[in-house]
């Protein structure tokens, strides 16, 4: 972030999160050192090295700067908008009340040999299972971590949307997921056993045969925005491309502060400097908050009547399409 968007970080932190200047070490320095870790996860001896702080001093700090930065999540965490009627970008025009894109992405931890099993994707990974859900302009509307990487992405939705402050999706509304999700009320999911992701629609002679294979393809087009939403948070922060030595519980907090703090460039930066460089294979995902008064879905389960409804504007597409 440039020095600009330094400055107004640290003073959301101090006025909003409560973070104090004590007189031994400066709010700058302290955001500074916290950024540091995240983004080129620096060891703290190599952070003691550069900032002539003890070990100690580090670790004391960051965990204050952790603590304010979570204070923020109803300032940095967007409201989603809903695709309108008269939309007329091409990716999403169909999907009108949408309200943007989820998926779920396995982050690598380091965890206490006897939990490592549970934590233990199917590739052999020892990684958290992180859901998070986006807008149209790759900004987190909502981020869960702590779920063990062997656990289900279903299962870690089901958890989401049933918590207190978890992922709010107001009826008449919803979120495009992929195949690994329940296709009902809240959360649409594209048709099992036909093709779908962007790749696969590369060549040009394969073009869609049916209304399904349509549906997915102009699915796919818009939900890759998870996709590049969760490759340009890695990219950004180092501390996420590999384990880290803190304890589990910390860890997961490190991922919500990561994704904070990308809404925070996003939101406070003219051009965000990481948007339009390459993303990389290591930095591609392995594998919000609503007015009170609206009811919101609090279970995740398939329907008829919402397999109809994706059958309905499938054919609907298709048609407009030929």
């Amino acid at each position: 972030m440039d020095r600009n968007a330094f400055a107004i970080l640290c003073d959301l932190l101090k006025t909003r999160g409560g973070l104090l200047d004590d007189g031994n070490v400066t709010i700058e320095e302290q955001v500074a050192t916290f950024v540091n870790i995240l983004a080129h996860h620096n060891k703290n001896r190599s952070i003691q090295v550069r900032f002539y702080r003890s070990g100690e001093t580090i670790s004391r700090y960051v965990h204050r700067v952790l603590r304010a930065l979570l204070r923020l999540e109803d300032v940095l965490f967007v409201k989603p908008t809903p695709v309108p009627d008269d939309c007329t970008d091409s990716r999403w025009r169909w999907f009108k009340g949408c309200l943007g894109a989820l998926d779920g992405t396995y982050i690598e931890v380091t965890v206490p040999e006897s939990d490592k099993p549970r934590y233990r994707t199917r590739k052999g990974h020892i990684a958290t299972n992180v859901l998070g859900a986006c807008t149209r302009d790759l900004k987190f509307v909502y981020v869960l971590s702590g779920w063990e990487g062997s656990a289900t992405d279903s299962r870690v939705l089901r958890d989401a949307v049933t918590r207190h402050n978890g992922l709010k999706v107001p009826f008449g509304n919803y979120y495009l997921a992929d195949a690994g999700y329940t296709n009902g009320q809240g959360f649409l999911a594209p048709y099992r056993g036909t093709r779908y992701h962007l790749q696969e629609w590369a060549d040009f002679d394969r073009a869609p045969r049916n209304h399904e294979e349509y549906f997915n393809m102009k699915h796919s087009q818009a939900r890759n925005i998870i996709e590049r939403c969760f490759g340009l948070l890695k990219k950004r922060w180092a501390i996420l491309r590999s384990p880290s030595f803190y304890p589990i519980r910390f860890q997961g907090r490190m991922i919500i502060a990561c994704a904070l703090l990308h809404n925070f460039i996003r939101m406070y930066m003219d051009v965000d400097p990481e948007e339009y460089t390459p993303v990389t294979l290591d930095d591609l995902p392995i594998g919000e908050d609503v007015p009170n008064e609206l009811e919101s879905i609090d279970v995740v389960e398939g329907s008829d009547e919402w397999s109809q409804w994706r059958d309905d504007l499938a054919s609907e597409m298709f048609d407009a399409w030929r």
